[in-house]
């Protein structure tokens, strides 16, 4: 059985976390396999879905093998390893990724969560570091990632005492974007993904450059980047058709 599942449906990839049985822990095979799906990633793919099989997204590493590993510090290193080639290649993605999040997202499985542009979050998921609970610290780039959305306070309060953000404490946070009903995850994310397939696909990624670029500018920098975008934009086919679908009261039609 594959640890990762791919399904494409028009321009949508949708790749899926397989192993829930443990609660879709990573191990080499899972981390791999998620590279080897991004590699899929083509000019014909507008929008990439990250979801799981069963009834959590990711509890985190899998601590069953990290415990039996002989040498358990050069284990983990290699797993992070690996683990880290996806999560560079989700960060870098040019199209919008939507993560579908039921049950629960530990340590490196919240890592995974925190990626994501559109993250759709299940009313009774719980989000939890659970890195020193174990004694480790973090991976998955949640260093970076986290500290940005609570502030450095909120983060080492989460961290160094293992609490929980609830769902909607999640949402409050600015970890995730929605929250629905916990049987209605897959159905809201998949709809969101398909209304994104829809879109338009050169802004969006001129959208994630400007955000992802935007933390290590001035602003004067910044707003001579968006001068720039807007303008690429407007010269583009999809800028062409949203205006005049505009002007004329009509749906746009993006990518036709």
């Amino acid at each position: 059985m594959s640890a990762v599942l791919v399904e494409r449906d028009g321009n949508l990839l949708t790749i899926k976390l397989n192993r829930p049985e443990r609660g879709n822990a990573i191990d080499f095979p899972l981390a791999e396999g998620l590279s080897a799906a991004l590699k899929q990633v083509d000019s014909s793919v507008r929008v990439v879905l990250l979801a799981a099989e069963g009834k959590n997204f990711c509890v985190g590493g899998d601590l069953g093998e990290f415990g039996a590993a002989e040498k358990p510090g050069e284990f983990l290193t290699a797993l992070a390893g690996q683990l880290h080639v996806a999560v560079k290649a989700l960060a870098a993605l040019d199209v919008p990724l939507v993560i579908a999040l039921q049950g629960a997202a530990g340590g490196a499985g919240m890592s995974l969560a925190l990626l994501g542009d559109v993250v759709v979050c299940g009313k009774s998921s719980k989000l939890r570091p659970a890195y020193l609970a174990v004694g480790l610290t973090p991976d998955g780039g949640m260093s970076w990632a986290l500290p940005q959305r609570l502030g450095r306070t909120r983060f080492m309060d989460l961290l160094m005492t293992g609490d929980l953000l609830t769902a909607e404490q999640a949402l409050a946070a600015g970890v995730v974007s929605r929250v629905v009903e916990d049987g209605e995850v897959w159905a809201e994310a998949f709809r969101l993904a398909k209304e994104l397939e829809q879109g338009p696909t050169e802004s969006y990624k001129r959208l994630k450059a400007l955000v992802r670029d935007g933390a290590d500018r001035s602003l004067s920098e910044q707003l001579d980047a968006e001068a720039i975008g807007i303008g690429a934009s407007a010269d583009s086919a999809d800028g062409r058709e949203g205006v005049a679908a505009f002007l004329e009261r009509r749906p746009a039609k993006f990518g036709a």
